[in-house]
């Protein structure tokens, strides 16, 4: 068990984290039986600490500095938690708990050990399953969702295997089982299923189920795998691969110049894959060889077909059917990015590493046996080696649980082009090693980086050596720091380069600097050309104000025009912490409010807006 004092100094150099939490502890509240019940539930975790009587005073040196605060009555405080351990969770849970002195003021360390695998999961009694119940994500406690629930009930019938209504054999692509077949065969020729008729293949595929009255009936496995597009169109009207070709850089909010090019693309999953990934190639600017005579070549973009195809194979298999929409893959000038409805199931830190939690257990086992994906669990990590071997970026991944999307990105240019050698060398009497070299890229292409997109450079980094790459670039003012805690992301610094070596400038860098300070002209002489009486509406506001009638106002802002948290706040007079947590979180998980970034949750110049990106 850990001391108070080596608490302090993980909390002193990494902040809080997946196994470590700090509260203040005046009281035993609801977030602290929130977190004993992440800590007890996250699969794989091992359980973590809870730090009762620090606080964090603020920042020194980019770092957090938290010191001990008094617990006045510590008897009271111990007693109060393991009575609560005790009586509010469907499980007794039996927490560690040790007092101890520090600088002369009491603190109490609380370990919580994960409960065994047959209890979980551990839930808050009072409020019932799933809301009752939560998971630990990096340093956050979140409530849990259906999807979640599959993981504790592990022998419960997964949703691609329930039925789906109105849907027979009728619908089923005769093409795409006959594909099924043909790629199967190449991986094993004698398999058995191989000698089955259609119907007891999709039987034994669990795609289709046989009621009592012998009418066979199709699951979503069978639908989204294998059925026809007329009949996909009708049972899953907004499931569809959208191709979608933006120009520059950055999402475009204005809906008459977003896109260049999109195409939608519908029919039985297992015929999509070669469709995309063959749409991502087309559109790909070729590059030129070396020829004869020449004394220098361009370095052509050459995405390596394999790990697109795990890049899309990952996003088919592990989408969330429940919600019906689209998986997207938006083209940038610089960069790929897949995106599919439904967040990981695996804790972001774990990304990469060996096994799998299925969302999808019979899709995915289809696709595994055509080899169509890679070996369960190890799709991101071949995609990083098929990168790594072309010499390109590693992808990155962001699983975002409020906006429910797990978003795959692929830049678009050689590691070793001329451009970047000749950029990176400009940084050479920095003394920077190979991910900081990398983390200065990705910053020049996509605008922003974070303590977990700088770990996915290299799958050998901790989070402590992340940490301390990052604050060391802000050191040397090649980075600044925006945000706090698990809110933090770094931007462009005043000795960062901007642009790109020839004079075409991407915009990536320090103009983002200037977003916080935009954002805070909102309310003032910048009113971002809303109408006079929405305007009225804000000003005549009072101090309390129904939640509802806030919430509706809010989406009536940003109705006409996206807006920053910032920008929101000032308009309505409220604190920007404040209309996060009571307002624009709960329209983004409701649906009624979405990033005009979608892409990258914490971009400095991220804003809400009430027509979600297509």
């Amino acid at each position: 068990m850990k001391t108070a004092q080596e608490i302090f100094e993980l909390l002193n150099s990494i902040d809080e984290n997946v196994r470590i939490d700090a509260k203040r502890a005046s009281g035993i509240d609801k977030s602290i039986m929130e977190t004993v019940c992440a800590f007890a539930n996250e699969p794989g975790l091992g359980g973590g600490y809870l730090l009762l009587g620090a606080v964090r005073t603020g920042f020194q040196n980019g770092l957090p500095v938290y010191v001990p605060e008094n617990i006045e009555n510590p008897d009271k405080i111990q007693n109060d938690v393991i009575t609560q351990c005790s009586s509010m969770f469907n499980v007794r849970i039996r927490p560690q708990i040790e007092p101890e002195v520090i600088d002369g003021k009491t603190v109490i360390v609380v370990k919580i050990d994960e409960a065994p695998e047959a209890q979980k999961p551990i839930y808050i009694t009072s409020r019932g399953l799933p809301q009752g119940a939560f998971r630990r994500v990096g340093s956050s406690d979140q409530k849990c969702t259906e999807d979640d629930m599959r993981v504790f009930y592990s022998s419960a019938e997964s949703f691609d295997s329930t039925i789906v209504k109105g849907a027979t054999l009728d619908d089923i692509d005769e093409n795409a089982v006959a594909y099924y077949r043909k790629l199967r065969a190449k991986v094993n020729p004698n398999a058995e299923e191989l000698s089955y008729d259609d119907n007891d293949l999709l039987l034994a595929l669990r795609a289709c189920e046989k009621e009592k009255s012998g009418e066979y009936v199709l699951t979503y496995t069978g639908l989204v795998v294998f059925g026809k597009t007329m009949s996909l169109r009708r049972l899953l009207p907004a499931l569809r691969v959208d191709y979608i070709r933006v120009s520059g850089n950055r999402w475009v909010e204005d809906p008459d110049k977003r896109f260049e090019a999109t195409i939608d693309m519908r029919g039985p999953l297992i015929l999509l894959v070669n469709r995309a990934l063959n749409a991502i190639k087309d559109d790909l600017p070729k590059g030129f060889k070396l020829r004869k005579g020449n004394l220098q070549a361009d370095t052509p973009i050459e995405l390596p077909d394999d790990a697109l195809r795990e890049a899309l194979v990952n996003a088919f298999i592990h989408c969330s059917f429940r919600l019906n929409q689209p998986i997207q893959i938006i083209r940038y000038s610089n960069r790929l990015e897949v995106i599919n409805p439904g967040f990981s199931l695996k804790s972001p830190e774990t990304l990469g590493e060996p096994g799998s939690v299925q969302r999808n257990p019979f899709i995915s086992t289809i696709f595994h046996d055509t080899n169509l994906a890679e070996t369960k669990g190890s799709g991101i990590r071949s995609m990083r080696g098929h990168m790594k071997k072309a010499g390109m970026m590693p992808p990155t991944f962001e699983s975002n649980r409020s906006a429910n999307q797990f978003t795959a990105r692929l830049l678009l240019h050689h590691l070793l082009d001329n451009d970047t050698i000749q950029w990176i060398a400009s940084y050479a009497d920095y003394s920077l090693n190979n991910e900081q070299r990398l983390a200065l890229v990705f910053v020049r292409e996509v605008g922003a980086i974070d303590n977990i997109t700088y770990r996915q450079l290299n799958s050998d980094i901790n989070n402590q050596k992340a940490s301390f790459d990052l604050h060391d670039l802000c050191t040397k003012g090649l980075l600044e720091q925006k945000g706090q805690s698990r809110s933090t992301y770094y931007i462009a610094g005043e000795k960062f380069i901007n642009g790109r070596t020839g004079g075409e400038n991407n915009n990536a860098g320090r103009e983002n600097n200037n977003a916080d300070r935009e954002n805070n002209n909102a309310g003032g002489e910048n009113n971002n050309g809303l109408p006079t009486d929405l305007l009225e509406k804000c000003k005549n506001l009072k101090r309390w104000e129904p939640s509802e009638k806030m919430k509706d106002l809010i989406v009536e802002l940003c109705s006409f025009t996206p807006l920053s948290i910032n920008e929101i706040a000032s308009l309505i007079g409220r604190k920007p912490f404040s209309v996060w947590y009571k307002y624009t979180k709960p329209l983004i998980e409701s649906g009624k409010l979405f990033y005009t970034i979608p892409e990258m949750i914490k971009h400095p110049d991220q804003k809400y807006t009430t027509v979600k990106n297509k």
